[in-house]
């Protein structure tokens, strides 16, 4: 159960990384690019989480 949850939130912030990405680009690289890196920091975790489930 904790390893669907965990996949559903990495592919949650894998969009929100791709959303914050294209922000960043359109705005020319003048807004800050934690919009794309917070997310893609999430979305290592849960997937790490995810992985180390599954080995359970």
């Amino acid at each position: 159960m904790k390893e669907k949850v965990f996949r559903i939130l990495s592919f949650i912030f894998f969009i929100l990384t791709l959303i914050g990405a294209g922000y960043v680009l359109i705005n020319e690289g003048k807004v800050n690019a934690g919009y794309a890196v917070i997310p893609s920091l999430f979305c290592v975790v849960f997937s790490q989480l995810s992985i180390m489930e599954k080995k359970k």
